[in-house]
């Protein structure tokens, strides 16, 4: 069977120096910043992006150069066989596609799974590939795993701000300013394509209740466990590790834990969402 290598871009959460300890190639995303551009974890650390967020910078996200793409499976179809590419979800960025184009030049030896998730499920989905790989798949079979069990995972997010989904237009001025004076907490979702409303709370307490019990549900209704057996659950984050921490100890409480992972979330959604964001994901696991 030949060597497959895999490959994904840092809205998975997986760092440059864990992908080299993983050996995983993981492309960093790029961003705009004060129309100047930087690349995730490259000339971006999470705390510089959030300064610059929090104070008033214009922010807007980009996608991997195609040529920068090119070259990192060029190179590594020099000892390899085949690459898995496992970009950020179709419905929240055009770089699956583009990197789906790219690759039909390619003969087959680059499978580009659209596997339509983000953050910590990006990350177990490229975890799911390394296993495969290992166990000898070839990049058709893992890529369509990958797909067929894309919507086997879940996430919630709670929000500490309006603000940031007013200035990307994602709500009106007037429908923040009023959830900013009740001190609404939106609770959004994402269900494979894209971000969208799920509910809101007046506090923080009441938005975590609202993501554990909607976990709940979706445990019990889509992944057939009650406790979270069989199931990977995470917590993502924007800014504040302390309040994930604080978060990880209520999931862990309520559900089995089949080895819970913290992670900041994917700086291409964070810079919609803002600081003081807080996610919990259920991902069903492969059984081998």
């Amino acid at each position: 069977m030949g060597k497959v290598a895999i490959v994904t871009d840092s809205n998975s959460g997986i760092t440059q120096s864990e992908g080299k300890d993983m050996n995983i190639s993981v492309i960093p995303m790029p961003f705009f910043i004060d129309d100047k551009l930087y690349y995730e974890d490259i000339d971006l650390t999470q705390e510089q992006f959030y300064e610059k967020l929090e104070g008033g910078a214009k922010i807007s996200t980009s996608q991997p150069a195609v040529g920068d793409v090119t070259a990192l499976w060029d190179k590594l179809l020099k000892d390899y066989d085949q690459i898995v590419h496992i970009p950020m979800s179709s419905g929240l960025s055009s770089s699956c596609e583009t990197a789906y184009m790219v690759s039909q030049d390619y003969e087959g030896k680059v499978c580009v799974v659209n596997n339509q998730r983000i953050s910590v499920t990006q990350r177990r989905s490229v975890m799911c590939a390394m296993e495969m790989a290992d166990e000898g798949a070839n990049a058709e079979e893992i890529r369509d795993y990958l797909e067929k069990t894309k919507f086997d995972s879940t996430i919630y997010i709670t929000l500490n701000t309006l603000e940031y989904l007013k200035k990307g237009g994602r709500i009106t001025p007037a429908a923040a300013a009023l959830g900013t004076l009740l001190k609404i907490k939106p609770v959004l979702q994402i269900q494979g394509e894209k971000l969208d409303a799920f509910s809101k709370a007046r506090t923080m307490k009441l938005a975590k209740k609202i993501m554990t019990d909607a976990i709940k549900a979706d445990l019990k209704n889509r992944f057939d466990s009650k406790d979270g057996s069989g199931c990977y659950l995470d917590i993502a984050y924007t800014k504040d590790r302390d309040a994930a921490e604080e978060f990880k100890k209520e999931i862990v409480s309520e559900f089995k834990d089949e080895g819970l992972f913290i992670n900041p979330l994917s700086l291409s959604i964070s810079c919609h969402i803002g600081p003081g964001a807080l996610a919990v994901t259920a991902t069903k696991m492969r059984k081998a």
